[in-house]
Parts: C-alpha cells; structure tokens; sequence
C-alpha cells in the first residue's frame, strides 16, 4: 500500500490570510488532521469550526536537541501514512523553514511506496519585507535561530531568524551575534507579520533574550552592519587587499610580486615563532595576522595576473586536509599518529601519480634553512632504517666530530674547518631529532633568549652611568647572571 502524506500550510499569522484552497482543504477533512504545534492562531479559528487536530507537542518535551524531534515527528507521519493518507499541517509554507517536510521528502526520494504532496501557505517573508520596509535583492540572509552556526551569518545583508520562539534560543542568537556585532546593536524583532497580532520592536542586542514575549510568530532581524563593524570578518580583509593593490591604491602594494615578498613571509613567519616562545597570545595573533597579510597579497596578486585567486588556495588546502584525513571525512579507520603520518605519507605519494623519485631526498624544499634541511634529510632517511639505534650512541659521534674540529683548526684550513664544523651540527641535529626537538625551533628560542639577557645588560649598564665600552666582561657577566635569575622569578 502506498503512503500518501499532503502537507499543507497554516500561512503566517491569522486566518484571513489563508489561501482560499487550504481552507477548503481543512474544511472538508474527514479525519483528524496533523499538525507540528497547536501553537498558531489559525488552529483556535479552525478548532471553532469543527476542524480537529493532533498535535506532536509532545515531542518536543522528550528530546534535548531538535534534529530527534522532527524526525520522530517524520516517522510518526509515515506509520500513520500506512492505514490512510494523511493532512499534515505547518506553520508558514510547507517549504519554508520546516526540517519535518524535508525529512519526508528524503524519504519518499529513495522510496516509491512513499508520496509527499506538497500544498500551498502563505509565507510570511512577504509581509516580513513590508513590515521592515527592506528590499531582499539588496541581498538577504534567512537562517533558523535553533540550527545556525556564526561563520554563516553574512553581516553585510539583511538577515532574518526564524524559530526564535522561546528565550532560551534568543540568547543563543544573542550570544553568537556579540561575538561579531557590538552589545547595543540595534536589531528588531517582528511578531506576526502581516497579521491582526503584529507588533515591532527595536531593541539592543543585549536584550533580545529579556525584552519581548516569544511565540512561534517571533522573528529577529538583523540590518546589515556597517564596514567598520565588519573588520574581523574574512570578505572585509579581502576587501581591503583588493583596494590596496587597486588603481587608486597604495603605490607600494601594487608594485610588489610574488618575488618581491619572498623575504616578507619568511620574516613574518619567524615572528610568529618568536611571539609563540614567549607565550604572548595577543602578540601571537597580531603576527599570525602579518603572515595572513602575506597570504593575501600572493592571492590578490594571482587574481590581477589571472592565474589563481586566493579562493584556489582555500580550495586547494581544503581539497588536500578532506583527502589526507580520510579517517575524519571517511571511512577509514586509524587509532595512532603514526598511522595517520604513515597514511598522509602515502596518500601524499599517491597524489603525485605515485611516480617514484630517484631519491628519497629528491622532495626536500630547496629553501629550507640549513638545520631544517638536516632534519628533514635526517627523518626521511630514518623511515628507511638509516638511523642511530639509540640516542646515546649519538653522544659519542658529537665527540668524535668536535675532536676532528680541534684537528682541523691546528691545520688551520678554512675549508676543512668549515666541514668539521658542520658536521658537528649536523651531529646535534640528529640529537635533537632523536629527542623530538625541532633544532630550527630551539635555536630561535636560544637567540630569543640570549637578546633579551643582552639588552638587560645594556639596560643595566645604562643604569651604572656607564657604557658598554667600559664596563668589564666580569660585570657583564654578573648582569647576565641577574637576567637569568629575573627569568626564574617570571
């Protein structure tokens, strides 16, 4: 036997602005007709005429979150479905807003003993536009206050919620928006558009939740926020990078290319490192902010030159982190982080056509800094069972290349001096890898470390009344002693 579900609307507000046909429709029923809520003014209108409903009101009593409840209130529908046709009735349109006609349609979708009719209803948008007086095509933004999430809300539209009709969901709506959105910005909250109950309100954000009574009819608007509100948002950078690099822009973005900033990225990306070792967030985010810049002026540059924008670069990066973690976005199973290494490692080969390269250590970035480089050469060549079996022996090798240093330098050959010596390096690196330590890492903080203590002492000196010409190595010494114990007490 086949399921026959007819969805119909309860239109926006009161009954005089129900379509003609629906009316009909309830009118000539001849079984109970069921409705999401009993919450609408139309049910009391129809109730007096001797239309009866049957509510899922319970429903939403026994679950904690809404997605349990419209799909039980679904499978609800389709067992009823099974004796006779049903008359569902929503709020609004049938089609607007409501997760319950989606899920049915899901389903009749892969089942053919399964048919969803969709009737008619007044949506109340239309008469939403006319009690705010806005224009959608300036463009429009339509979200449901219990399932939104903030990286959605486009600020620059008119964005309207639906479902905030309780004020557990306004402050959730409340909250998300403080976030991007000044405490006192003024939004409107609208009851009942275009019917005999609507009333309009303009409140600060801050009281959304504690200002106004809530209904199913309730709906918040937010106008579009002006640019300068608009400065932490990802369109409004790109924005700015585009004025920057454009006709009347500033002369020194437009002249610059994707070799001119080379040196830029790599600064900035060392500061950050920097304000990471000295555990400063703000900092940190200030220079995550440069490095982001960087990335901004290579995409805008692609996008005038006509090769790429920075929309590929999103793309691209990810495009790669959904493929290269199939154990999140698929269904792959992986328990370790070697596994996953040994699996990014293989869906990397794979991306590349599964060529094989000559070498193992064809594929090392060429700019890399010195110590990078050995650590990478050094890692790549452990996974093929080059390696010291424990790092004690490590200690030995350190030693014997300091002695061929000392030999060296009696010799007093530069070129042998400077051999010896980046073997010793190279010795240290192997340690550091054996001890998980990023020696690039661990060198910046040393030299972090040791220009702090060196401007202590020039600030001590100062304070002596004397200079670093004429203070004494032993007095040096003793500032950098007190530098080091001031660390401590930090």
């Amino acid at each position: 036997m086949e399921k026959i579900i007819t969805v119909v609307g309860l239109g926006a507000g009161d009954i005089d602005q129900m379509p003609l046909g629906v009316y009909r429709k309830f009118l000539s029923a001849d079984s109970k007709i069921y409705t999401r809520t009993m919450d609408h003014p139309v049910i009391k209108s129809l109730e007096k005429e001797g239309v009866q409903f049957q509510s899922f009101d319970e429903v939403y009593e026994k679950h904690q979150t809404f997605e349990p409840v419209y799909q039980e209130i679904a499978n609800q529908l389709l067992k009823a479905a099974e004796h006779s046709p049903v008359l569902y009735a929503t709020p609004g349109h049938p089609m607007l807003a409501e997760r319950t006609v989606q899920i049915l349609l899901e389903e009749a979708e892969g089942n053919p003993a399964v048919e969803v009719k969709v009737g008619q209803g007044q949506s109340y948008l239309d008469a939403l536009f006319s009690s705010l007086k806005i224009d959608p095509i300036e463009g429009f933004q339509f979200l449901d206050g219990t399932s939104f999430r903030r990286f959605e809300v486009q600020y620059d539209q008119h964005v309207v919620f639906s479902q905030v009709y309780d004020d557990m969901i306004a402050s959730d709506v409340k909250l998300t928006l403080m976030d991007d959105l000044p405490d006192d910005y003024p939004i409107t909250v609208v009851h009942g558009a275009g019917s005999n109950e609507e009333w309009i309100k303009t409140v600060p954000l801050y009281e959304l939740d504690r200002s106004v009574p809530f209904s199913n009819l309730l709906s918040v608007y937010v106008p579009p926020a002006p640019k300068e509100i608009q400065n932490h948002q990802f369109n409004r950078l790109r924005e700015v990078i585009a004025i920057l690099r454009g006709p009347n822009g500033c002369p020194w973005d437009r002249k610059q290319t994707h070799e001119s900033l080379r040196p830029y990225l790599i600064e900035e990306a060392y500061e950050v490192i920097e304000a990471i070792n000295e555990q400063d967030d703000e900092k940190v985010a200030d220079e995550l902010g440069d490095v982001l810049l960087q990335i901004m002026l290579h995409g805008q540059i692609g996008e005038d030159e006509g090769y790429f924008s920075v929309d590929d670069v999103i793309k691209n990066i990810t495009d790669k982190m959904i493929r290269r973690h199939p154990h999140v976005f698929g269904d792959f199973h992986l328990n370790t982080s070697e596994e996953v290494v040994k699996t990014w490692d293989e869906i990397k080969k794979e991306e590349k056509g599964g060529e094989v390269a000559k070498s193992i250590v064809d594929d090392i970035e060429r700019s890399l800094p010195a110590l990078l480089t050995a650590y990478e050469l050094q890692k790549k060549t452990a996974k093929a069972g080059f390696d010291w079996e424990n790092f004690e022996t490590i200690f030995d090798k350190i030693k014997e290349e300091i002695e061929e240093f000392e030999q060296s330098i009696a010799k007093q050959t530069s070129t042998e001096m400077e051999k010896e010596f980046g073997d010793i390096l190279f010795s240290l690196v192997n340690l550091a890898r054996h001890r998980n330590i990023n020696p690039e890492l661990a060198l910046s903080r040393s030299n972090q470390i040791f220009k702090k203590r060196f401007q202590y002492i020039e600030k001590r000196t100062k304070e002596m009344g004397k200079t670093l010409e004429t203070v004494t190595l032993e007095g040096m010494d003793q500032f950098w002693n007190e530098a080091k114990e001031y660390e401590k007490e930090r």
